[in-house]
Parts: structure tokens; sequence; C-alpha cells
């Protein structure tokens, strides 16, 4: 019995600290706020910044369940601006931002590296 309760506990506290691994984590630097979320699985799923307003500010990535970067840019005061870059399987997609509007998209085919998302 009192194996079977410690194994019971030995799970129940491994399953709370996974789970609070998967809480997004938010400090503040300054007049900033740096912000990770994280996938289920514990992988880092978006890195970045708010401003005390809690408008998105600064460079902000995202990684997909294995790690990989598929998207990074830059948000001015809660807006997209300049150049995003947005990476698939096959291709690399580069979207200039102005005020959250899309002003211009290149598009290239992944058959060869020239930018690496790593």
């Amino acid at each position: 019995m009192k194996k079977l309760l410690l194994i019971a506990v030995f799970l129940v506290s491994g399953a709370t600290a996974f789970a609070q691994n998967n809480k997004p984590t938010l400090e503040k630097k300054g007049d900033i706020i740096e912000a990770t979320y994280f996938h289920t699985n514990g992988t880092i799923a978006q890195t970045g910044f708010f401003t005390l307003e809690g408008k998105l500010q600064g460079e902000w990535k995202s990684y997909d369940a294995n790690g990989k970067k598929v998207a990074v840019g830059n948000y001015e005061n809660g807006q997209k601006v300049g150049k995003w870059f947005f990476w698939n399987t096959n291709s690399l997609s580069e979207v200039d931002y102005d005020g959250s509007k899309i002003k211009n998209v290149n598009k290239w085919q992944r058959t060869s590296t020239v930018v690496s998302n790593k």
C-alpha cells in the first residue's frame, strides 16, 4: 500500500512539474516585459516582448514543436513592421509590413540553403 501511495504521489508531482513548464514566463525588464510561451511538449513556442500597456513590441520569434524556427518579425507599439520571415518545409517567405499592412511579399523555394532557420 505504501509503495502504491508513493508511486501515485510521484506521478502526480511529475505531471504537475511538467504542466508548470507549459505556462508562459513573463519577466519585467525595465519598461518592457519579456515573454516566453511553450508548446504542450515543453519546447518554446514563441518569444518576444510587450510594453507595460500590453502591446506587442520588438522582435518576436515562433518555433514549431520540434524547436525549428518558423517565423521571426518585429512589432512597434502593437503593429507589425518591417521584414518578417516565415519558414516552412519547402520555402521561405519574406513579408514587408507597415502598420500591420502587407506592403510586399517575396517567396523562395528551398532548392539551396540561402537563409537558415536555425
